[in-house]
């Protein structure tokens, strides 16, 4: 008999019968409210209506169409509708499957197209599993440890966190600005670096917006030296801040942004964007993959894109941010154990520290898992593992933040008490 694998830790003992909209209902006859969304995917939460008859409708035409072979009206359509959102000027575009197929497609381009062969990623940055993507990351060492060695011509930048270094953001954007210059000037010269690669709010790494002056400082930099600015909207992206895209809170334009997750709503989907005569510069043959474009996922993206149209979602991602913020700020206020809360839109951090400043990754723990005690779905995040994250889906109504407000205050007084 077979199992699954014993090094995957589940965060929660909840088996699904079905899903819909911001709720999990489970085998044992439970409902539980989800802020996890599969880790920010179901932008349009579980099952909406209009994602599944796109999807059912795509499987009796056709399933797997691999797009260098033959191409199909899905994909066509999506990369139109993309093109309506993109950033000014990143007018092509290239699909895999997983958000580390296209970080390591980024990759590859920013190094065909500037011949230089080095990448800099910033402290706390989370780009994937695969290897390549593993040596980008550095969320946690459970990401990139034990299986060395990593792909060579990676450096490690800091990253402006100024809860972590106890400063305010102004010091630390500062202070981070003059470390990369240092190590360009000494590690990896502009004349070799290829690509800075960064997500506009850190995912795993903690749930840390990216301050806008730093990101204006990349541009800057990228712009002086020829570099390709990457911005991984992998999580951040299609409209989970409250912008569409993550980066829009900086005003800053990328060479290339990548996405995936929230794109089609749960259907395994990725894709970089580029100007065309940037992406012009990768390599013949060095662009596919077998499951790449998948249609039934491209026609579950174009209705996801049309769900988000419609119903408003990036303002309700707003809207409703804004009501969970004011509810988790009024925590921290009553909740000593609450270092800090971050976050934008409906991708929002409670870090829980103890009384001299340091990570307390046993309450985050505690009061994750009394929150399902409370039929309310959360997830850990962070180096130390002492973040909470809440990422409810993009169509969460108000009573919906209420309710999940409710749930985690009561996790949090059984957890602390």
């Amino acid at each position: 008999m077979a199992t699954l694998s014993p090094i995957l830790k589940q965060a929660t003992p909840v088996v699904v019968d079905h899903a819909l909209g911001s709720w999990i209902h489970a085998t044992d006859g439970k409902k539980y409210l989800d802020f996890t969304t599969g880790i920010g995917v179901t932008s349009t939460g579980h099952c909406h209506p209009d994602v599944v008859a796109a999807a059912r409708e795509q499987v009796g035409k056709i399933v797997h169409a691999q797009y260098t072979t033959v191409l199909h009206r899905p994909l066509l359509e999506l990369t139109g509708l993309l093109g309506e959102v993109l950033p000014e000027g990143l007018d092509s575009v290239f699909y895999a499957t997983s958000g580390s197929e296209a970080v390591e497609a980024s990759i590859r381009l920013a190094r065909m197209a500037t011949g230089r062969p080095n990448i800099i990623s910033f402290q706390g940055g989370f780009h994937g599993r695969t290897v390549a993507a593993a040596s980008l990351t550095t969320a946690g060492t459970r990401f990139r440890s034990g299986f060395s060695p990593l792909m060579s011509g990676v450096h490690v930048a800091p990253f402006p966190h100024w809860y972590r270094y106890g400063w305010d953001e102004a010091t630390a954007v500062e202070f981070a600005l003059k470390e990369l210059d240092h190590l360009l000037l000494t590690v990896s010269t502009p004349d070799d670096t290829a690509g800075f690669i960064i997500e506009p709010v850190l995912g795993d790494g903690g749930y840390i917006p990216t301050p806008a002056a730093f990101l204006q400082g990349l541009r800057e930099r990228a712009d002086r030296h020829g570099i390709v600015l990457i911005i991984d909207e992998v999580q951040a992206g299609v409209g989970r801040t409250g912008k569409f895209w993550g980066h829009d809170w900086a005003g800053v334009r990328p060479d290339v942004v990548i996405t995936a997750k929230g794109l089609a709503s749960g259907f395994p989907i990725s894709a970089i964007a580029a100007p065309a005569d940037l992406m012009g510069k990768a390599w013949p043959g060095s662009q596919g993959g077998t499951y790449g474009g998948n249609a039934v996922a491209a026609a579950a993206a174009v209705a996801t894109l049309g769900v988000i149209e419609r119903e408003n979602l990036v303002e309700n991602a707003l809207l409703r941010g804004a009501e969970l913020r004011a509810g988790l700020d009024a925590l921290q206020a009553e909740f000593t154990d609450i270092g800090n809360v971050r976050g934008r839109g409906l991708m929002q951090g409670v870090e829980f520290s103890a009384a001299d400043k340091t990570p307390d990754p046993e309450t985050a723990l505690a009061v994750q898992q009394a929150a399902i005690k409370e039929e309310l779905l959360l997830l850990t995040c962070g180096p130390h593992g002492n973040v909470i994250r809440l990422i409810p889906a993009l169509n969460v109504s108000s009573d919906e933040i209420q309710a999940g407000l409710s749930k985690f205050t009561q996790a949090l007084k059984s957890a602390t008490s």
